[in-house]
């Protein structure tokens, strides 16, 4: 079908006027008339679910180096607590075709009201028409909680700022329960070495995490913390870590020591990128 005919504020607009149930790139307006390209996913559990964001490390060794978009782009350094202060500010960058292998992030993170997310990690640099069967974990929730933070994660990371220092780490914010779509809690957890698996419970989706070192992570995908070791199992964060766990996957890449005590996620998840959805 002529996909591109379709002009709506979101995914699940064009669903429900059009009855379009074909997975792909879609044009979406803006409140203010702006015109972008995202991919929909017409099928999920319904279908209707909007691409906003991708979050893809492209440099394991950078530390917060250049391609650190959700994190910092400018160094470790705890003069600059919000780092690029990405997810809660209106900047957009990257290619919806590019998600799997570079940051992206559309003007709908901040303009669509939603009410529930769904996150899919697909290897990188797997070409769109495969994310869905290529995907090591797909999930979604189904709650309606966005409606509770303003209706977007624009807005959450409002009221629970991703900043180095603003807490500790008791101050996380909401855990969500999700419901998977490939995937399961167990296969959650083996996606990680026993360490996090032992600082964990696999099956949400919690927001804003805050470490040891008083590091704040955005978002840990598919399970809520019970410990402060975050760092090894979330993702994005503010402007400033410890020395050897800064970037937007702060830790997946952990020192000798921490690799023989089971630390690391797995190559599956250190080479996949991060791709959310609202609906």
């Amino acid at each position: 079908s002529d996909r591109f005919k379709f002009i709506a504020r979101s995914c699940k607009e064009i669903l429900d006027k059009y009855d379009e149930r074909e997975d792909g790139i879609y044009y979406l307006t803006t409140n203010n008339g702006m015109k972008y390209q995202t991919f929909c996913d017409m099928n999920t559990a319904g279908g209707g679910w909007t691409l906003v964001a991708s979050v893809h490390e492209n440099n394991m060794n950078g530390k917060c180096s250049v391609g650190d978009r959700w994190s910092s782009q400018q160094g470790n350094n705890p003069n600059l607590p919000d780092g690029d202060g990405n997810w809660s500010n209106r900047n957009t960058f990257g290619l919806v075709e590019s998600a799997t292998s570079d940051d992206y992030k559309n003007p709908g993170y901040y303009d669509i009201v939603a009410q529930d997310m769904s996150v899919w990690h697909v290897p990188n640099n797997f070409p769109m028409e495969h994310w869905n069967l290529a995907a090591i974990l797909r999930y979604h929730t189904e709650n309606n909680f966005l409606r509770l933070y303003g209706g977007n994660l624009f807005n959450l990371f409002k009221q629970f700022p991703v900043r180095y220092n603003i807490g500790s780490c008791s101050n996380r914010g909401p855990a969500v329960p999700i419901v998977y779509d490939h995937g399961d809690t167990e296969s959650t957890k083996n996606l990680y070495g026993p360490g996090p698996r032992n600082e964990f419970d696999p099956g949400f989706i919690t927001f804003r995490a805050i470490n040891h070192e008083r590091a704040a992570m955005a978002i840990c995908s598919g399970v809520k913390p019970r410990g402060c070791h975050c760092e090894h199992y979330c993702i994005g964060g503010g402007g400033y870590f410890h020395p050897e766990q800064c970037g937007d996957f702060p830790s997946f890449d952990w020192d000798r020591l921490g690799k023989e005590q089971g630390w690391s996620a797995s190559k599956e998840m250190t080479e996949s990128a991060v791709l959310l959805f609202y609906r």
